[in-house]
């Protein structure tokens, strides 16, 4: 729970003694939003696959920001090596960690009596439910105001409306 949540983990002036870096998160949770509002513009997409899409579309991601920043991030002269790249790779890991929820909203939508429609839009609910959650807790581990947190928590929840948008325009 600390590594979710360290803003817990404060210097003696009251300041967070780590970075406030939900970016992948943030942006994971976005992706995800697109997937399901794509999948679902060319019709009900099978539960399946939708999982699928969605974890191997995290992964895939992951792995193109792992090697961007690897290779943008590059000294002259310097050789790559693991360490550096595992470091780079725990900190993209939560673009993966955020297909999760949805799939799993979308493993477990039967549960609920959903039919494959009502799937893609608990799924898409998740992913802009969880963006909204991440950036507010991005905003509070930086010891941001309680204003700053809602104007962040609002701004990502425009985006996700803007996917939500973009799928309700295509008719699904």
């Amino acid at each position: 729970m600390n590594r979710l949540l360290p803003w817990s983990r404060r210097a003696p002036s009251g300041r967070p003694l780590s970075r406030a870096d939900y970016a992948g998160a943030l942006y994971g949770s976005l992706l995800a939003a697109s997937v399901v509002a794509a999948a679902s513009a060319v019709g009900d997409f099978p539960r399946l696959q939708l999982v699928v899409l969605l974890l191997v579309t995290g992964l895939v991601f992951w792995a193109a920001h792992v090697y961007a920043h690897l290779a943008g991030e590059r000294l002259v002269g310097r050789r790559l090596d693991w360490t550096e790249t595992r470091r780079v790779g725990r900190r993209e890991w939560p673009i993966v960690e955020a297909a999760v929820l949805p799939a799993v909203a979308v493993a477990l939508s039967p549960l609920l009596g959903l039919g494959l429609s009502g799937t893609a839009w608990l799924a898409l609910g998740v992913a802009v439910t969880q963006q909204v959650a991440w950036a507010c807790i991005g905003a509070l581990h930086a010891g941001a105001s309680r204003a700053l947190v809602s104007v962040e928590g609002a701004v990502n929840l425009i985006l996700g409306l803007a996917i939500v948008a973009a799928k309700v325009a295509v008719g699904h």
